[in-house]
């Protein structure tokens, strides 16, 4: 068939783009505001994309139009839609879906899925089980809101492979698996339920829960209910342990959600009473099942939120038989997401001042809600000691964070940092005064042209400059390396 993609850029319906290309269907899509590294593996795949949501793109008549949620009916201000085409297929009539609802018919069928949900932690959790899974032989098919660097690529089908002995009785076989990020954000717009609700795994990571997407979530019980409503898909426990909710049993919203219903075996990870639980520091440890050893994990992450994340992994891929060994054995060959504390470069400072002297290091990560940019900048520090400068740019981007929602908790999650960057624009909220407990460490600039002016002025040999945006950031960390290299503080107009 030929579909049609209206938001084809994002991390999930570029994925589905590409798992559609790989099934032999015809795919073209359009977006606006496209950045890699979706735009580079759509570009490598093939896909022709369109810029924009004209009305003309109705003519191409695909058997299926396939709808990202961010996609709307909203108007502009003159009330001319901001999706013409989407009107336009309403008009005609033509046949529309959602993403997650074509995946689960198209791709998700018949195969042991493998889902992992949470606030945080879900692309790096994600890519972390589908390479155990890989190093064990299963070959599964993934779908990751990211690029895991141990496949280079965001999505892939995946089958069966000749020659491979037969796995256990009861369990899934070479090319049999589907690992998913399983994200609770809407469907469509005309789909209101969360995306996760469509895929029906047969293994659930419930990684972690707090309050975000405040765009369309009043408050922490409505999250929690989605998240309810994932474990009434899940197969129950069984004879054969067929269904299994893997939790973190840290977090008391998550106890919340399996006391409302929870019908399948259970595995916990991450307190002292869980079933796995880890011993040592995060870069090196020791994974306990029922405190017992079972295996050992040495790798260059850091932070206790990938520790965590590797016993939730771990705890999944023992569900279809993969020792917890075997396991920690491949994380150790896990070479993160792109965008995961991604070092983009490293710089000497020009002038014979700073000759011989340490390089400045640029980091892209993909940090935006207050928790996980506290834990990326508590991995930073923990890797480079209590001594080293950490200078954090970042960009309140989300519709969370421009509602204000989580503006309080900015402060606190940037306490570790000796300075903090803000890009203002098009926010609705004074961030003067929600920054204003960090003091002087803070500086705020309106335009991309301006945060640069400032960093390069407060940057010195050695420092370690953090970028942290769920979106491109007006290409800092490029425009960032190449100031640093001359010195240039005056940029050219229209630069961001």
């Amino acid at each position: 068939m030929h579909i049609h993609i209206l938001g084809i850029c994002g991390t999930f319906m570029g994925g589905l783009a590409a798992l559609a290309r790989e099934q032999g269907h015809t795919v073209t899509g359009c977006d606006t505001g496209v950045y890699p590294p979706m735009s580079d593996q759509l570009r490598a795949l093939g896909i022709t994309l369109v810029e924009g949501y004209g009305v003309e793109q109705i003519g191409l008549r695909p058997d299926m139009f396939v709808i990202g949620n961010v996609v709307s009916r909203a108007r502009t201000s003159d009330g001319s839609p901001r999706y013409p085409l989407m009107e336009a297929v309403l008009d005609a009539g033509a046949p529309y879906t959602s993403g997650p609802q074509w995946l689960a018919e198209h791709v998700l069928r018949g195969r042991h899925v493998l889902a992992v949900a949470g606030t945080h932690g879900k692309t790096t959790t994600t890519a972390m089980l589908a390479w155990i899974l890989e190093s064990a032989g299963l070959r599964p098919g993934f779908l990751v809101g990211g690029v895991p660097m141990n496949f280079d690529v965001s999505a892939r089908l995946s089958a069966p492979v000749s020659g491979t002995p037969a796995p256990e009785s009861g369990r899934p076989g070479p090319g049999d698996c589907f690992v998913i990020e399983a994200d609770e954000y809407d469907t469509a717009f005309f789909d209101k339920r969360s995306k996760f609700v469509h895929y029906r795994p047969r293994t659930a990571v419930l990684n972690n829960l707090e309050f975000d997407h405040a765009d369309i979530f009043d408050d922490l019980a409505a999250i929690e209910r989605q998240f309810n409503h994932l474990l009434r898909t899940v197969p129950g426990s069984g004879p054969h342990g067929s269904g299994r909710v893997v939790v973190n049993g840290l977090e008391e919203s998550l106890a919340r959600v399996l006391h409302a219903g929870c019908w399948s075996e259970v595995r916990s990870f991450g307190a002292a009473v869980s079933d796995y639980t880890a011993a040592g520091e995060p870069h090196a440890f020791d994974v306990l099942l029922h405190g017992h050893l079972a295996g050992r994990v040495e790798w260059p992450l850091t932070g206790l939120h990938n520790q965590l994340n590797a016993l939730a992994a771990i705890a999944a891929a023992e569900h279809v038989g993969v020792s917890p060994a075997v396991s920690s054995q491949a994380l150790g060959q896990f070479r993160n997401v792109r965008r995961r504390m991604e070092v983009r470069g490293a710089v000497a400072l020009p002038g014979p001042e700073n000759a011989g002297r340490a390089p400045v290091t640029v980091y892209d990560d993909f940090a935006h809600h207050p928790t996980a940019i506290r834990t990326t900048v508590d991995g930073l520090r923990r890797r480079l000691g209590p001594t080293a400068r950490i200078l954090a740019l970042f960009e309140p981007r989300t519709n969370t964070m421009k509602l204000g929602a989580m503006k309080a908790r900015l402060p606190w999650s940037l306490e570790q940092v000796d300075l903090a960057f803000c890009h203002t624009a098009g926010l609705g909220w004074n961030a003067a005064e929600a920054l204003a407990p960090l003091g002087a460490k803070a500086r705020l600039a309106g335009s991309i042209d301006e945060l640069l002016r400032q960093v390069v002025a407060a940057a010195r040999p050695g420092d370690h400059l953090l970028c942290m945006s769920n979106g491109g950031f007006g290409g800092i960390h490029q425009k960032l390396l190449a100031a640093l290299h001359t010195g240039q503080t005056e940029f050219p107009a229209g630069a961001s």
